[in-house]
């Protein structure tokens, strides 16, 4: 029976991989979680290991001594102040990891590395990419383009496999990812939950705060339980040996579709003219992204040099301004001392990220044709992905109750 190694299993994606190795003890013998801290209880055939990712090979090969397994899903990264940085980091990081397990001797078991990166493989931070996107499409890494540090693990990772000659490796790219982490407030689904359970608390009114562009266009998802489940099915798929994949839920969605949903769900009422109601100081946030666009790359080859514009992100309500209103904290304050809610909550939320999400002025369409020609046939609605992370995150603690 095969064994797995984990590292980031506290994170929103690596977690996911441990409860979904953690229920197949038949199949998966011993799993050993690999993080700072062990923050919720483990099946008998998961272990929690200590180890910190920012140390040396030295440092780390002492904490991964009796560490080994056959697969290892590294599903850890550090957000850092800078693309230079987040390049620099995440890259030692990952490969101080695999020298780690040459010193300690764990990588002759080794059999194939599954690493998780996401959809900034396509520049979707810097603007319009090729819809929809597709494994093939080139690396956005030309000279005026900024570090990207998912290509410089891929090349890692690449190499070192090239190296030991015994193990390959699988690469994933989730989007927008849906999901909850133990303690962790840094995830979509708290932020959106948050945002509608304190529109409700104050007036009932559940205003979509991104760009009145994006309200219609096309985003892909992440279920982040479905992405653990391609894993488990990647990592023992001999074809699927040295290639990467789009990992979304299958589906195309919107928020002209799923806000009614969320506004149903919370019992609030999306104005009918939400767009043109006055927000006040917390409206028109603007931020211009690339002069080109990722789509620029292939521009010539498409037939539409000439044809591009820069792209920006909008925010009818500046969701980090909201945040730390006064009202917005009071019906916060209110909704903890009620229900005995988690108070860090509102002030640990990615109010940035989310409005990033919700603020682009472009759509976000990613091709799972690859995975499904290796045979992957996991889906599911993400609508519905959403819904069952917010009923997590009311038995945590994190929401209030649905009335």
């Amino acid at each position: 029976m095969p064994s797995a190694i984990v590292t980031g299993a506290t994170g929103i994606l690596g977690r996911e991989i441990v409860h979904a190795l953690g229920k197949d003890p038949k199949h998966w013998q011993m799993v050993h979680a690999l993080s700072r801290s062990q923050k919720e209880e483990y099946p008998s055939n998961v272990k929690h290991d200590t180890i910190d990712l920012t140390g040396s090979t030295q440092e780390m090969a002492k904490q991964l001594q009796g560490v080994e397994a056959e697969y290892v899903f590294f599903a850890a990264y550090l957000q850092k102040d800078s693309e230079q940085e987040n390049f620099d980091v995440n890259g030692v990081m990952l490969k101080n990891f695999l020298e780690a397990l040459e010193q300690t001797g764990a990588s002759k078991k080794l059999k194939r590395v599954i690493l998780t990166t996401g959809c900034k493989q396509y520049g979707v931070h810097l603007g319009c990419p090729k819809q929809p996107m597709e494994e093939s499409d080139p690396w956005i890494n030309g000279p005026n383009r900024p570090p990207n540090f998912y290509y410089n693990q891929q090349n890692i990772l690449a190499e070192k496999s090239k190296q030991s000659g015994t193990w390959d490796w699988v690469v994933t790219y989730p989007n927008d990812v849906i999901g909850v982490a133990k303690n962790n407030f840094m995830n979509l689904a708290t932020s959106v939950g948050l945002y509608a359970a304190i529109s409700k608390q104050i007036d009932g009114n559940l205003m979509f705060p991104g760009s009145e562009t994006f309200y219609t266009l096309f985003d892909s998802f992440t279920y982040s339980r479905l992405h653990a489940q391609f894993n488990l099915w990647a990592a023992l798929q001999p074809k699927c040996g040295n290639e990467a994949f789009n990992v979304v839920n299958g589906d195309t969605e919107s928020w002209q579709n799923m806000w009614p949903k969320l506004a149903k769900r919370f019992k609030c009422h999306i104005p009918r003219n939400q767009f043109h109601v006055d927000v006040g100081k917390d409206a028109d946030s603007v931020m211009m992204l690339a002069e080109q666009p990722p789509l620029a790359e292939m521009a010539a080859e498409l037939g539409l040099e000439g044809n591009l514009r820069q792209n920006k992100v909008e925010a009818k309500i500046d969701l980090i301004k909201w945040s730390q209103r006064k009202d917005v904290k009071e019906a916060w304050e209110e909704l903890v001392r009620e229900h005995g809610l988690e108070k860090e909550a509102l002030g640990k939320a990615t109010w940035g990220f989310l409005g990033f999400v919700l603020g682009r002025d472009y759509p976000v369409v990613v091709s799972m044709s690859k995975a499904r020609r290796f045979g992957w046939t996991g889906y599911i609605d993400s609508w519905d992905a959403l819904e069952e992370c917010l009923d997590e995150l009311e038995t945590e603690k994190i929401l209030p109750p649905r009335k």
